[in-house]
């Protein structure tokens, strides 16, 4: 894939072709095409819009942003997908807690219309940025900066080692997809700003998550 990018004359900025397309040009399967974009996105290579594509991320330069992919490709290399959702358990119930005091009405008024957005997701890539999107908002408004980038890392070696390993079928989760529910109790945790509510609802969702994902592990 991403010797493909080299040759295909696609300049930063542009849009990739679709789907369909770029499986006929690689010799690929929807679900590799999917895990190869998944890596490239974890190093900062491409970025995807949910109904408007792929895109080749424009050049950021070298420096701290290329020094900041290294290191992120070193933590996916050394950590296992177990590794990494324990990382999350760690993490993001205590970023819920705080958000369930600091967050403010127009976090709340998103983190609502991500919860229908992942609901309406019509695939498995759709419904991960939506998810991806509704975590990271819950990181931002706990209010503490630090935190927040901590989750960031967390986040994008979590999609390396595990989302992009995934085999997931072609069509979006079920109606009845277990992290509906989850979501929704977390977005009423923190509209109530109950702390410990939001901290064991996120707690609770991300072992559901890890029991559904790593039940070979």
């Amino acid at each position: 894939m991403a010797n493909w990018l080299i040759d295909s004359g696609v300049s930063p900025g542009d849009r990739l072709p679709p789907e369909r397309e770029l499986c006929g040009q690689l010799g690929m399967s929807r679900g590799e095409l999917r895990k190869a974009l998944s890596a490239l996105e974890v190093e900062g290579v491409v970025e995807r819009h949910v109904g408007r594509g792929t895109f080749l991320k424009s050049d950021t330069g070298t420096g701290a942003g290329t020094s900041d992919q290294s290191f992120i490709r070193h933590l996916a290399e050394i950590t296992s997908p177990h590794a990494a959702m324990m990382a999350r358990l760690s993490l993001e119930p205590e970023l819920a807690g705080h958000a369930a005091i600091h967050a403010a009405p127009r976090h709340l008024a998103e983190l609502r219309r991500l919860g229908e957005e992942i609901r309406a997701a019509k695939s498995w890539t759709e419904y991960e940025l939506y998810d991806s999107q509704f975590h990271e908002l819950i990181a931002k408004a706990s209010g503490n900066p630090l935190l927040a980038e901590l989750y960031r890392i967390v986040n994008e070696v979590r999609v390396s080692v595990v989302w992009s390993r995934l085999d997931l079928p072609v069509d979006g989760p079920p109606s009845d997809y277990h992290s509906f529910s989850e979501h929704d109790e977390i977005i009423e945790a923190l509209e109530r700003r109950d702390r410990a509510r939001a901290h064991t609802a996120m707690r609770d969702h991300l072992k559901s998550v890890r029991a559904t994902l790593l039940r070979d592990e």
